[in-house]
């Protein structure tokens, strides 16, 4: 074991407490009882297998809406990847610990009823040993217990997805290492769909035309004596400081998808008047307030769990931290949206907005329209209290 790792390690042991603490004599030991009796482990043969490759952020990669039949067993790689990365227009880099390079980490789509299988990969050009826990998963603290792998390892896990709707998964390595991988970016959002699709309250069916995943991150960057963001030769180097910051719960960061901007201008999410779009908004850590300007949420499931019968015509919804929600809008006018968090301090000064560019060739006077131009005040203006006292 490298000295790095050791140290980090140690740290880890050092930093558990309360519920992460660890556990008592009598406790049952899930990864030996597991192993133990893997020979009673469900043969999955006759299920069909489906191999998946994900993509980054805010894009979903391609999937059924309906299943498109029995219940199948649905393969997932998803590399480790740690990194230094840039998060603001002012240069501010941090050393980042990714799923799959990306801060969320990619989206992943089954169906309730299918069989998840991950192999989960700890690059060797890391410094450190990482997990995944799913919220979706039952047991092993979401799998926690089953995929710690050091770097250069790989594991496989495999999960029954029992229940529909966006859950995160996020690495868990115990103590403070936990919330530092956290907010250091290891989080991403898995949906699983009903097998019959999405639907309203009453039974009908709803359909979108394309998702996105938005993935929400506190960060906490350190500053020197003068207020400048501090700067680190490595993960390990900067932990002291980045926990002191996490303690004072107020991040210097709060984004869309692992940077200020990320999703804003050039790197806009799109659609097109007519279309019905799925955003799927995760926040492992704090909560959140998702809004889109100039547009509603039709159907909303807050809480992220589609056996509920969706909220309608939302302004605002409410995401807890350590979930994902999901919203439908179907867009009926063309131009700039923008989709936010409505703690407006927290999306403006911080960094929690994105753009929706919406394509169309016709305005709907109907909806919205303007019968006088700006221009000066008129001198047959009544200037009396337009509004009774």
């Amino acid at each position: 074991m490298n000295v790095l790792k050791t140290t980090l390690l140690s740290a880890a042991l050092a930093l558990a407490c309360g519920a992460f603490a660890a556990p008592p004599a009598y406790a049952v030991d899930a990864l030996e009882l597991m192993q133990s009796t893997i020979d009673q482990a469900p043969d999955l043969s006759a299920l069909a297998e489906h191999k998946v490759q994900l993509v980054r952020p805010p894009f979903v990669h391609a999937h059924d809406q309906v299943a498109p039949g029995a219940p199948r067993l649905v393969k997932f790689t998803l590399p480790i990847e740690e990194k230094e990365i840039v998060i603001d227009d002012k240069g501010t880099r941090m050393h980042a610990m990714t799923f799959g390079g990306s801060i969320p980490g990619p989206m992943m789509v089954v169906h309730e009823g299918d069989y998840v299988e991950l192999k989960l990969i700890n690059l060797a050009s890391n410094s450190m040993p990482h997990n995944i826990d799913f919220h979706a998963a039952t047991g092993a603290l979401g799998g926690g217990d089953f995929t710690v792998v050091s770097p250069g390892e790989e594991v496989t896990l495999r999960w029954k997805a029992t229940r529909s709707g966006t859950f995160i998964y996020h690495c868990a390595p115990g103590g403070s290492m936990t919330p530092w991988h956290v907010v250091q970016g290891m989080h991403g959002t898995i949906m699983v769909l009903p097998r019959d699709g999405l639907k309203d309250g009453d039974g009908k069916p709803l359909r979108y035309d394309r998702a996105y995943y938005v993935g929400e991150t506190d960060f906490y960057i350190p500053r020197d004596a003068d207020g400048n963001f501090r700067s680190y030769g490595s993960s390990a180097e900067s932990l002291p400081d980045t926990l002191a910051t996490m303690r004072t719960l107020t991040p210097s960061h709060i984004v869309f998808n692992g940077a200020v901007g990320a999703l804003t201008g050039e790197n806009a999410m799109t659609a097109k008047v007519g279309e019905t779009v799925l955003f799927v908004h995760s926040q492992a850590n704090r909560d959140t307030r998702p809004h889109l300007i100039g547009g509603h949420g039709d159907y909303v499931w807050e809480e992220g769990k589609f056996d509920n019968a969706p909220m309608k015509d939302l302004e605002t919804w409410f995401i807890r931290g350590g979930s994902a929600g999901a919203a439908l809008y179907t867009f009926l006018q063309p131009g700039l949206h923008v989709y936010l968090n409505h703690n407006l301090i927290e999306a403006v000064e911080l960094g929690a907005a994105g753009h929706v560019q919406v394509s169309g060739d016709r305005w709907n006077h109907d909806l919205m329209t303007q019968p006088a131009k700006t221009g000066p005040i008129r001198p047959d203006t009544d200037l009396s209290m337009p509004v009774a006292r």
